[in-house]
């Protein structure tokens, strides 16, 4: 039997940098076991963070990650104009801009099928950003 299933995901409150999500995620879908195979769409309902897939055992991956991205795009730009909400507002919108608001999993087994060595992120461009909404949604095989 087919199945599709829609959940809303909400993330903790994180200060600016890459931070790995895949358990926090995993705790608020329940709902994952019940697919043989499948995948798991996450959408993020906002425009200054991102969500990426990359290394989930060394964390020195996500600090180089974070200071490649600050000094790609540095708070205080002198050419922005939108600076209403704060230095970090824009470099935030670019840097959601270039990782993307959303990531597809393959689901097997009732599992995520990431690779050994995988997770997934959220990279926050803001200081204060606050906690971070997520629509994920698992279609596929259900047992």
């Amino acid at each position: 039997m087919i199945g599709i299933e829609q959940a809303a995901v909400t993330l903790a409150p994180r200060p600016r940098g890459v931070h790995l999500v895949t358990e926090e995620i995993l705790s608020q879908l329940p709902v994952l076991e019940r697919f043989a195979v499948g995948t798991l769409h996450l959408f993020l309902q906002h425009t200054s963070a991102a969500l990426s897939i990359n290394e989930n055992a060394d964390p020195d991956v996500r600090r180089d990650t974070r200071t490649f991205i600050d000094d790609l795009i540095p708070d205080g730009y002198g050419k922005f104009r939108h600076t209403l909400e704060g230095p970090d507002d824009m470099p935030a919108h670019l840097k959601s801009m270039l990782f993307g608001c959303e990531v597809t999993v393959p689901v097997s087994g009732g599992r995520l099928a990431l690779g050994t060595w995988q997770g997934i992120y959220l990279i926050e461009g803001r200081e204060f950003g606050g906690s971070r909404r997520l629509v994920a949604t698992v279609h596929g095989r259900v047992v």
